[in-house]
């Protein structure tokens, strides 16, 4: 086993209260996490009053794609993260440095791989996606320049998310935040000033991300650091790639999930409602996103207090932090609701000045969210199996929304309801999904309970 002699910033997760951990590692996540989906409503309501409705329902075509990469990315990013956590709780440091090696290859790798064939069949995913001879060129414009800065987005995810379980939770909310405020002031100008359109949206986010990048790069060169870039740690090891993998593939499958559901969704919605229907799914699709992501943020200051207190044994801060948390992932989920139900057609109109295309999201909104409290605890158990270790019960837990009830509501709701039948899939999936998590959840507490140590 290897050991160092500096202070860890990371040895606080043993001992300090379990409400101030969660604040100081949370919030730099949700700070983080929000900006960026702040940037993503922003980024469209950009897009929607300075080149129009159909070029929203362009940029809703490549969210599978964009799922598609995240779900890479997550797969490196998170998978790590969750591993350095438990190896730095174990004091195992040079096991921790060997992930974060890998960690960039394995990036470099999957990042050239994902743009080069995505850019090759570019035309043909976006047509199985459901675009028509009316959107194709905005998909494509938006999409192809983000496919060339794809590698920065991989590397920019996953070292920033060991930034974080590393113990500088500040410093990666920071230089997300930095990059997000960069991509906001680039894109009025490359859109309004240059007149670049849809591209100009995208190029803001590319040069953002490669800034970005650059920077957590160079944190990493920084010897004082608990890790830091050593000779010797950037060969591909098999057992460190397959437990990165093992460990991320959680958060890969629900991205790749969501790319799936996504497609049947915008084949559905054109269907019976047209491309402004797909609009419509767009906006609906980022209010739900900066509600999530926020949860989302959450989860990421939760992960590594409990990777922490499991790999160092001290289950009863693991099942405490894991109260805590679904409580508060309850009330972010809630208070989403509540701004959906009560203010729909506000945040529509702040997309669009489309009548049609306004009338059709409120309509949508409401119905998509009416169950969206339950949401909240759905995702914090996810990520809290995820946390200690169990990867496979996250799985689950995370795609059962999607591929056991969501696709199955998509493919029955719609020939009876029509539109409103697509929007009714998703909190039907909502209501099983929680239903299904609140007994695998309760089942693993009183398997921890009995046994004195937690078991699934």
């Amino acid at each position: 086993m290897a050991t160092t002699s500096k202070k860890n910033p990371t040895d606080e997760l043993g001992y300090s209260k379990i409400g101030k951990l969660l604040l100081n590692y949370s919030l730099p996540a949700i700070a983080s996490m929000t900006v960026a989906s702040l940037y993503n409503i922003i980024d469209r309501i950009f897009i929607g009053q300075g080149v129009g409705p159909l070029a929203i329902a362009g940029l809703a075509l490549t969210f599978p794609i964009m799922n598609l990469a995240a779900a890479f990315g997550s797969l490196v990013g998170s998978g790590a993260s969750t591993m350095i956590s438990i190896r730095l709780g174990e004091k195992k440091i040079n096991s921790a440095t060997r992930f974060l090696g890998n960690t960039v290859i394995i990036n470099l790798i999957l990042g050239s791989l994902f743009t080069i064939l995505g850019l090759y069949f570019l035309d043909p995913i976006l047509y199985a996606f459901g675009a028509s001879n009316n959107t194709i060129s905005y998909a494509r414009d938006f999409m192809q320049v983000i496919l060339y800065g794809n590698i920065f987005s991989h590397s920019f995810f996953g070292l920033n998310n060991i930034l974080r379980a590393s113990g500088y939770p500040s410093k990666a909310m920071f230089i997300t935040i930095s990059t997000v405020i960069l991509n906001l002031i680039l894109a009025p100008v490359f859109i309004f000033y240059f007149h670049w359109g849809i591209k100009g949206a995208a190029w803001a986010t590319v040069i953002s991300q490669v800034i970005g990048s650059i920077v957590v790069v160079i944190h990493y060169f920084n010897r004082n650091n608990t890790l830091y870039f050593r000779k010797g740690f950037f060969k591909l090891h098999l057992s460190v790639v397959s437990r990165i993998f093992e460990m991320g593939m959680s958060s890969f499958l629900i991205n790749l999930c969501a790319s799936i559901v996504v497609v049947i969704l915008n084949y559905s919605l054109k269907k019976y409602g047209g491309d402004l229907a797909i609009g419509a799914y767009g906006i609906i699709n980022s209010i739900l996103g900066l509600v999530v992501m926020i949860i989302f943020g959450f989860n990421m200051g939760m992960q590594p207090i409990v990777g922490y207190n499991y790999g160092a044994k001290n289950y009863n801060r693991v099942f405490q932090t894991l109260r805590y948390a679904l409580v508060i992932g309850t009330i972010i989920s809630t208070s989403g609701f509540l701004l959906g139900e009560i203010f729909p057609w506000y945040m529509a109109r702040a997309f669009t000045n489309d009548g049609t295309l306004i009338n059709i999201t409120v309509e949508g909104m409401r119905i998509v969210m009416i169950l969206f409290p339950l949401i909240g605890s759905q995702i914090v158990a996810s990520s809290f199996f995820q946390a200690i270790g169990k990867p496979w019960v996250s799985i689950f837990l995370s795609i059962s929304r999607q591929v056991l009830f969501l696709i199955p509501a998509l493919c029955v709701f719609p020939y009876i309801w029509k539109l409103q039948g697509v929007w009714m899939a998703l909190p039907v999936a909502d209501f099983l999904a929680f239903i299904l998590t609140v007994i695998v959840l309760t089942r693993t507490m009183v398997k921890a309970v009995s046994k004195k140590h937690p078991t699934v």
